[in-house]
């Protein structure tokens, strides 16, 4: 999701990091209660089954902001069980639930649904629900960070819907298992509007059919699995355009709808499109979903990663709304924010997707640290960390990055520029750009199309630095103070420590002796080098986020 503005400098920082994740005071006080738990773990009811295919079948209606329809849940039976949970906030409504065309009974418990099955459920056994619903969904108050629906109108008066609802999640306006520890391992989306306009949803177009009452349906087909806030809708009186990029696993399409008034400038702006993949390719990998096609498409919201249909509405500019998310690098206006850093999601929100929110860094760091990465490719290695550095200004280092688990609970927005600065830090550790590049890839292809735990991504990390990180994942995920370096000369002597850090804290760290390279291994205890010249100045090597307090004598 577009957070980039936790990064801009000044008051303008502050007041989107507010409308973004509320006052500290509220974080703290929070309170979580029995819909969390349903929405946020993995209940009984939604144990015992596999989820194996959707097909999401709905009509949206922009004159009265009603969506109507139906959702085949197709699911495989992992232990026999009689009671399913489907989600589906309020005020959306569940009408009937249809098992080999027999009604079922069902109970609800706010955003929760309990399915009473009849006909019996046995290991192995592949079966599907149709669950048929609507109403007014939500409307969003402030797309993308507050989930529901967009309705808007274009300039020449036509409707401009979309949906936007990470966190809040998919439930806001389709029934579905709204968790996100299991996806579907394709999907097909159909969507019926009115017929003078248009509806791009997520992977290959099927085909468009005809209704004889003035609509029209569009029919998509996912081929790889999908997380569920993912799945989108985006309606509109679009244009359409197209190229092809040879990419890393052959020829990918890539798919362009936009305002018919923003064609000529769509097809300006949108050539960061294979810029981004050329880039992400050479760091990540191949792009995830190549069967599924790449989209950029127009919404009236500012963007999201939803997969293979990344949304866009940066107003045809460089920056982020025109702001250089980098304070003052001048790096950040070199490429249009949205289109890299809601793409860089494909690779990491997409193909590596969290468990539970409380891991959203997972997506955030990764992706953050990716624009800097995009920098580095196309204007060299200086300029990519003079980017990243920027960044830091969006700090705040209040909460922690890492959320409540089992609530639906997301940490801190530090995951954006302080997680990217915290990869950043772990790739001058690395001290080997190709290795750096092989970890990275490395990590798309060990978790590809996988839901992860932190736990995991840290092992493998560990495992590939060759060193043990927990103390520097507790220090920079679960801990709010940046580590300090301390030192003190004496005579001929460097003493030096780390200090504000969690224990066991033991980052190497690169710095200048005067102005000679020299790495240090401090500890939180006292260390000594001997032989340093009386007065020596140290210099931090300022790729590292960590701090620095010295004396020149003890």
């Amino acid at each position: 999701m577009d957070y980039t503005s936790l990064s801009v400098r000044t008051c303008f920082l502050s007041v989107i990091f507010l409308l973004l994740w509320g006052t500290v005071a509220q974080a703290q006080t929070k309170t979580f209660t029995r819909q969390d738990t349903l929405r946020g773990s993995i209940t009984p009811e939604r144990a015992w089954w596999d989820l194996t295919y959707y097909h999401l079948n709905v009509k949206v209606n922009p004159a009265d902001s009603t969506i109507k329809g139906m959702n085949a849940i197709t699911y495989k039976v992992l232990t026999p069980n009689q009671r399913l949970q489907v989600d589906l906030q309020p005020p959306m409504q569940i009408e009937k639930v249809l098992q080999n065309g027999k009604e079922l009974t069902f109970t609800r418990d706010g955003n929760a649904w309990f399915v009473q099955l009849d006909q019996k459920q046995t290991k192995g056994a592949v079966n599907t629900v149709e669950v048929y619903y609507g109403g007014k969904p939500v409307v969003s108050k402030n797309p993308p960070w507050s989930g529901g629906i967009t309705w808007k109108k274009d300039a020449n008066g036509q409707p401009f819907v979309a949906n936007s609802n990470q966190g809040d999640g998919a439930s806001l306006w389709w029934p579905c298992k709204d968790h996100m520890y299991d996806e579907p391992d394709s999907m097909q989306i159909s969507v019926t509007v009115p017929e003078n306009l248009m509806d791009v949803s997520n992977g290959k177009f099927r085909g468009v059919q005809q209704n004889n009452d003035g609509t029209k349906t569009f029919h998509w087909f996912v081929a790889n699995p999908i997380n569920n806030y993912g799945v989108n809708l985006s309606i509109g009186d679009y244009v359409h355009f197209s190229e092809k990029y040879k990419g890393e696993k052959g020829l990918l399409d890539l798919d362009y709808y936009v305002l018919k008034e923003n064609l000529e400038k769509a097809k300006v702006q949108f050539k960061d499109a294979p810029r981004m993949l050329k880039a992400f390719e050479h760091w990540f990998g191949p792009y995830p979903f190549y069967e599924d096609g790449f989209k950029l498409i127009e919404v009236p919201y500012t963007g999201m990663e939803h997969q293979s249909a990344v949304t866009y509405g940066n107003g045809y500019k460089n920056g982020y709304r025109g702001k250089d998310p980098s304070g003052s690098t001048g790096w950040g206006m070199k490429f249009d924010f949205i289109i890299i850093h809601e793409s860089g999601h494909e690779w990491f929100a997409n193909n590596i997707t969290y468990k539970d929110i409380a891991d959203m860094w997972i997506h955030e760091s990764f992706t953050n640290y990716s624009e800097n990465l995009f920098v580095e490719y196309h204007y060299g290695k200086k300029a990519g960390s003079e980017y990243v550095i920027g960044t830091r200004a969006g700090i705040g280092n209040k909460q922690p990055i890492i959320g409540e688990y089992n609530v639906n609970h997301k940490g801190s927005g530090d995951m954006y520029p302080k997680g990217g600065n915290m990869l950043h830090t772990l790739r001058q550790v690395v001290n080997n750009d190709k290795k750096w590049r092989d970890i990275l890839r490395g990590l798309n292809k060990e978790f590809y199309h996988q839901t992860v735990t932190t736990q995991q991504i840290e092992n493998y990390l560990s495992m590939q630095v060759g060193r043990d990180l927990t103390p520097f994942f507790n220090q920079y995920l679960r801990d709010i103070r940046i580590p300090k370096l301390e030192y003190q000369l004496a005579g001929n002597t460097l003493k030096y420590r780390w200090s504000n850090t969690v224990a066991g804290f033991n980052l190497p760290v690169k710095v200048y002796l005067n102005g000679k390279e020299k790495w240090l291994e401090p500890v939180t205890t006292w260390k000594e080098l001997s032989g340093v010249k009386p007065g020596m100045e140290l210099t931090l090597d300022p790729n590292f986020y960590v701090e620095v307090a010295g004396k020149e004598s003890i």
